[in-house]
């Protein structure tokens, strides 16, 4: 959800983009190093060749695909390279579950994710335009891909594979919520004291946003783990993604409004919520 287009917005914008470069640095950093990493681990662990080459094929695809449909400006797309290539790499590379031949399950919750908030971003758009609450039709930001991706890929490269579905759930249940929230127009409600507030206001919530990600959420969390076996536990990463969407409201209603964080690192900071959660109790 892109703060810039949000209403009710009071985090001074050079504080706001100061944050937003400096989460972009950081994390953007760590997730250079991570895929630095894969060809240690490859000689650690003997992995054949084709274990990176082949999520390397589907990473500059993937990222192609997403920069063509202006989905992304083009240095966003190549933090989203970074990202799809090490969620290519999970299970696999220091992770305690077993790989199996030639199965990269996080690569079909990400698509997952991709084709559900690009969809909910597009939906709607002439009313949400007419509002000043659309998505730039430039893409998404650098920070946006590493607020809303990040917490995922790290996650994923150190083997915690309910944190990285969790991640990736909540940061789809967050954009459809949002997107399809503010496409119908209808009043929302202040999460914290349940005010009626212009659809758009941080914290802000709408029955529709939430069933909408809610069920996101559920989707993306199926597809992240049906070839796992994390299938049969599913629903706490599930449940994880969606206390994550609810905190995000949370912060949104509070620290957001009150001008203390802006909407990246607010982000951020909910998909790492639910990552922790999903850990924590699984």
């Amino acid at each position: 959800m892109d703060e810039n287009r949000l209403q009710g917005k009071r985090i001074p914008e050079a504080q706001d983009n100061a944050q937003s470069t400096a989460l972009t640095w950081v994390v953007g950093g760590l997730l250079s190093l991570a895929v630095m990493l894969v060809p240690i681990a490859m000689l650690r662990f003997s992995m054949p060749l084709r274990s990176v080459a082949i999520p390397l094929l589907v990473s500059l695809i993937f990222t192609g695909l997403v920069y063509g449909l202006r989905a992304a400006t083009p240095a966003a797309s190549g933090l989203g390279f970074l990202v799809c290539f090490l969620l290519a790499q999970s299970p696999g590379i220091w992770s305690r579950y077993d790989r199996r031949d030639g199965s990269y399950p996080l690569l079909p919750a990400l698509l997952t994710l991709f084709l559900l908030t690009f969809a909910a971003t597009r939906f709607g758009r002439s009313r949400k335009e007419a509002r000043g609450l659309s998505e730039s039709r430039r893409g998404r930001r650098s920070s946006q891909i590493v607020a809303n991706l990040g917490v995922a890929g790290l996650f994923a490269i150190l083997g915690y594979f309910e944190g990285a579905v969790a991640a990736l759930a909540e940061a789809a249940a967050d954009t459809v919520s949002s997107e399809i929230g503010q496409a119908t127009g209808h009043p929302a409600r202040l999460i914290t004291t349940g005010k009626i507030v212009p659809a758009g206001t941080d914290g802000g919530v709408t029955v529709i946003g939430t069933v909408a990600g809610l069920l996101a959420a559920a989707i993306v969390t199926a597809v992240g783990t049906q070839h796992h076996p994390l299938w049969p536990t599913r629903g706490v990463v599930w449940g994880a993604a969606a206390a994550g969407l609810l905190f995000d409201s949370v912060l949104g209603a509070t620290i957001e409004r009150e001008g203390w964080l802006g909407n990246d690192l607010v982000n951020f900071v909910s998909t790492l919520f639910s990552a922790a959660l999903a850990m924590l109790l699984r």
